[in-house]
């Protein structure tokens, strides 16, 4: 792709550039929801991606997100037979969801949904999906953002490359729905077919309620970056369908 990867611009080596700016992020967001929503609910046969991360988040040459590499790809025909292919885990650290171990290495779309949220984190943040600590210790990406969404210092989790161009009701959104969707029970998490119009400010009741009674709760639970629980809150480690199926790339 002209522009790389997601990857390249957040982390690798056009991140000095700093071309990633709000406006943009924000548009790699919804093309890479949208691109999972069609391979979910209208690709014939529906497809699990299975590697979702800033890496087979593709660029062309206008920013527009394309989704790649499908490391764990994974067909569901209507006759509900599967056809899947087993990537390494490791290249997906700090990507995948809790359940994916237990599940012996098969992705679902939960997983898709988990490794997407993540992704929000990392555009809304700028932080890798697992940095370490001052002592040295993994801390995921939704333990670093967690705390701070809870007293509302969103401004504090935008990257600070961003300065104070950024839409703060936008990065909020962003925030809320990247950790809607990496709750630690599958079937707590938003669908593609939820997240996409949560992104677009269409669901605001349901932002509400994400905001002050669900991800927020005293007792919230979230998981590390190896998928263990954790109990104090904290880890350790559309346009046309026929636009959204050109944002599938190879």
């Amino acid at each position: 792709m002209a522009n790389s990867s997601l990857y390249a611009h957040l982390h690798g080596p056009h991140s000095a550039e700093c071309l990633l700016d709000w406006r943009r992020r924000a548009s790699i967001a919804m093309g890479t929801a949208r691109a999972l929503l069609y391979l979910h609910r209208h690709a014939t046969p529906k497809i699990i991606h299975g590697s979702v991360k800033a890496t087979n988040v593709l660029l062309d040459s206008d920013f527009r997100a394309h989704a790649g590499d499908f490391g764990l790809a994974r067909l569901i025909p209507d006759d509900g037979t599967d056809h899947e292919k087993i990537a390494s885990s490791e290249s997906q650290r700090g990507y995948l969801a809790p359940e994916y171990a237990a599940m012996s290495g098969k992705p679902t779309a939960g997983c898709d949904v988990y490794s997407f949220g993540i992704i929000l984190l990392e555009l809304a943040s700028g932080r890798r999906p697992v940095e370490k600590s001052g002592s040295g210790k993994a801390c995921g990406i939704r333990s670093w953002v967690l705390p701070l969404a809870r007293q509302g210092r969103y401004d504090e989790i935008a990257d600070s490359k961003l300065g104070d161009k950024f839409s703060g009701p936008e990065l909020r959104r962003m925030v809320l729905v990247g950790l809607a969707c990496t709750r630690s029970e599958p079937e707590k998490r938003p669908t593609m077919l939820q997240v996409v119009p949560l992104l677009k400010g269409e669901s605001k009741e349901t932002l509400v309620k994400l905001e002050r009674e669900e991800l927020f709760s005293p007792d919230s639970t979230t998981v590390s970056s190896q998928g263990t629980p954790t109990p104090d809150g904290s880890t350790d480690s559309a346009p046309p369908l026929k636009k959204d199926k050109e944002l599938v790339g190879a």
